[in-house]
């Protein structure tokens, strides 16, 4: 049986209003930036890609979350996804959402660099705004759930140091993408992504082990194209000690996944503030 790798793994074939889910995020990230106590643009490298917000609760912050945005490694930026931090700060959460290079001006394998070093400033400078000395949860959609495992797998002592082992205390993954050689045959995709077996094979966590038991929960929806349920399934399979599988979220498919997420009173939203704020 021939597989249709393009249908499996591109969400734009099967959500055909995504441009105005889109359009409704946009609004709402621009209102959010304007109203939320925030500070923005805040270097964590040298490159101009090298960015993040920080958006702010009330007094001390209950946990620190970084949520890593999606797009194939090739489209979108941090602003894009400014709507769900409201959900996290009005709970006592401080957000932080960083900025990456695009493919194909940089590899992936790049791009993971740019998280670990987002990350490992953040567990250093992250106490100078609020939030609590060395406690990172990190959390990310789609491709920035393929970013979230690899910071579950990142050797840290080896980055810096200065650096623990157990840098990451958890990682959520709302429906990422963890054995990437599949991507090779999604031509709309590695057009611009430019994967190859060796560089597939090398950023691809579900072929590394992780680095902690911190655990790394993972949630797909219940609409989503099938390759995000296989990919869900390989995770788990692959990092049996640490993957934490949720229930599939009803009605959700690839984009509306994160409008859940940011309703309050919804039980993803409920279920992740769980995990962040547990100790």
């Amino acid at each position: 049986m021939t597989i249709d790798h393009e249908r499996r793994y591109n969400p734009r074939t099967t959500v055909l209003d995504r441009a105005s889910i889109a359009a409704r995020w946009d609004i709402e990230s621009n209102r959010v930036r304007h109203e939320t106590p925030c500070r923005l643009d805040i270097a964590y490298g040298a490159d101009p890609m090298e960015r993040l917000d920080l958006y702010l609760p009330t007094g001390q912050a209950r946990a620190l979350l970084i949520f890593i945005h999606g797009g194939y490694w090739r489209a979108n930026d941090k602003r894009d996804f400014a709507f769900l931090a409201p959900a996290f700060t009005r709970a006592g959460v401080m957000v932080a959402m960083p900025n990456y290079s695009l493919c194909p001006s940089v590899t992936v394998d790049a791009i993971v660099g740019q998280m670990i070093q987002a990350c490992a400033w953040l567990y250093r400078n992250g106490r100078h705004f609020g939030a609590p000395a060395g406690d990172l949860v990190v959390s990310g959609h789609s491709a920035g759930g393929h970013l979230t495992a690899m910071m579950l797998a990142a050797l840290w002592p080896q980055v810096s140091s200065d650096l623990p082992s157990s840098l990451v205390r958890a990682g959520i993954s709302f429906s990422g993408v963890y054995d990437v050689r599949p991507l090779i045959k999604v031509e709309s995709i590695n057009s611009e992504v430019r994967l190859d077996e060796a560089m597939a094979t090398k950023v691809s966590p579900a072929l590394i082990p992780p680095a902690t038991a911190a655990p790394l929960h993972t949630f797909v929806g219940a609409e989503e194209n099938e390759g995000f349920h296989i990919q869900n399934d390989i995770i788990a399979k692959a990092w049996p000690g640490v993957t934490k599988t949720h229930p599939d979220v009803p009605g959700a498919n690839h984009f509306t996944i994160l409008s859940h997420l940011a309703d309050p009173i919804s039980t993803l939203n409920r279920s992740v503030l769980d995990i962040v704020v547990s100790h």
